[in-house]
């Protein structure tokens, strides 16, 4: 047997034995599944306040915008706020009117705070830090608590869902799927 002899025989055997390997290749679909494309990056509204902070040694990092814009959370509520206090985003908090504070959605964001109870809605600028109470969710003002008829005692449950962030031209809105 020549050395070509034996050079023809390993390509037959070698041919052979991918054969089935090709063949089933062609029969299944090989072709790549197209993949969803990924979301684009939503831009930073300006002026968020999204610097991480601490409080009694708890150290908070605020959501990013994506994470935020599918933000929903059910849990306790409490009333807060003193008028003529200074809240975290530089504003002043005035009796009568409709805010709240969470300890790490960007400021000033717009939610839609939901009493589970009733089941009466009311939208809110959360324009401050807090509650720094670990069963807490989020602190409202004493105007949104009587508006959606939480319990006169100052707490309540409720589901917080992120309408949008920012503010003016420059606002986010969440996305309705």
């Amino acid at each position: 047997m020549t050395y070509a002899n034996i050079r023809t025989m390993k390509r037959r055997t070698i041919l052979l034995l991918l054969l089935p390997a090709l063949f089933a290749s062609l029969l299944t679909d090989c072709r790549k599944k197209p993949e969803k494309p990924e979301p684009a990056p939503v831009a930073v509204p300006k002026g968020l306040k999204m610097k991480p902070y601490t409080v009694r040694g708890v150290r908070y990092r605020p959501m990013t915008v994506e994470q935020a814009l599918q933000y929903t959370e059910t849990g306790e509520a409490s009333f807060y706020g003193q008028a003529g206090s200074r809240s975290a985003s530089g504003e002043i908090l005035r009796a009568g009117t409709c805010y709240a504070a969470h300890r790490t959605l960007p400021m000033p964001c717009t939610v839609r705070v939901t009493n589970i109870r009733n089941g009466k809605s009311c939208e809110v600028r959360v324009i401050d830090r807090g509650p720094f109470h670990k069963r807490r969710i989020i602190d409202l003002s004493r105007e949104v608590g009587r508006r959606i008829g939480m319990n006169p005692y100052g707490t309540g449950q409720v589901k917080v869902e992120v309408i949008s962030i920012g503010k003016g031209k420059d606002k986010v809105f969440r996305k309705e799927e």
